[in-house]
This record gives structure tokens, sequence and C-alpha cells, in this order.
């Protein structure tokens, strides 16, 4: 149920990635120290800002008590073990990609909340539309879980397995 025939391409990948986001992240906090350094501008639109989420993504539902960030733990174990089940079912290399990019991710951030109560985010993506910025703080953890979804998506809707429209005519 656990395992699969790409399941150790995908948890290998899925421990790279929070390996690397972790890397990041202590390199950015205690080294390159970003929190003193304030805000450091790379691009007119991307900024690296230390910023501590206590929620989920775009700050949504924010916990700031104990109880709170371990319903989320908890959430993110649960997701991780159902995600762990989908991979161990896949014969699709694209799909176990993109399934470990998302365990990877929200391992990385999950090692964040116990670590430190909150997930560190530093990347300030600030898109200007019209005149008006549409700002979105992130992570690599957050960035691997929205290329896996977007590898799901892909996958679903234009891979090889996606639902084809019958053909007309003999």
């Amino acid at each position: 149920m656990f395992w699969g025939p790409l399941s150790r391409f995908g948890l290998i990948l899925g421990a790279a990635c929070a390996v690397a986001d972790q890397a990041l992240k202590l390199w950015l906090i205690f080294v390159f120290d970003l929190r003193a350094r304030g805000v450091v501008t790379l691009t007119p639109f991307i900024d690296l800002v230390l910023t501590w989420n206590r929620g989920i993504s775009y700050g949504l539902f924010q916990q700031q008590g104990a109880l709170g960030q371990w319903i989320l733990l908890l959430v993110t174990v649960i997701a991780v073990g159902l995600l762990t089940v989908w991979l161990a079912r896949t014969t699709s290399r694209l799909t176990a990609l993109a399934l470990g990019l998302i365990i990877g991710g929200a391992i990385g951030n999950a090692i964040d909340r116990l670590a430190y109560g909150a997930v560190a985010d530093f990347v300030l993506f600030t898109p200007r539309l019209g005149g008006v910025g549409f700002p979105y703080i992130f992570n690599l953890a957050d960035s691997a879980i929205v290329a896996g979804v977007a590898g799901l998506l892909y996958e679903s809707l234009l891979g090889d397995r996606a639902a084809k429209a019958p053909r007309s005519g003999p």
C-alpha cells in the first residue's frame, strides 16, 4: 500500500527537495542573516525579506498558539501519508516527480513548524499590473509544491492518460 514501482524515485526527490529547502532557509537565516539585512532588492519585483508565516499559503488560517500549529502539522502528516499512497500506486514518472515535489515541500515547511512554530518565507514577489502591486511571499518548499501541482494538472489534462474525446466516424 505504501510502496510501488516509482516510490523510491518520488521519495528521493522529496527528500532532496526538503533538504535543499532547509539548507537554503538555514543559510538565509543564520549565515546571510536576512533578518538583520531587512529588505534585499534583487529585481524591481523580487526582494528577499524574512517573514514568519503561522498559517498556510497566502497567509490563510493564521495560528498564534501551539495548538493551531500542531493541528497544521497533523494535517500535513495526513496529506503526506495520502500523497505517499498515491505515489505507491502511480506508474507515471511525471506523476511521481510531481508528488515527490509536493511531499518534499510539505516536509520542508513542516520542519519549520516544528523548529520555529512558523514557516520561514523569504522571496517577496510583487508583479505590477496597471501600476498596482500584488505581493506574494514564499520559499523554496512552496515553489516545489506549486511545481508539483502544475505537474499533476499537466498530467491530468494533457498527459498520455488524460481522457480523450471519442473519435467520430470509422
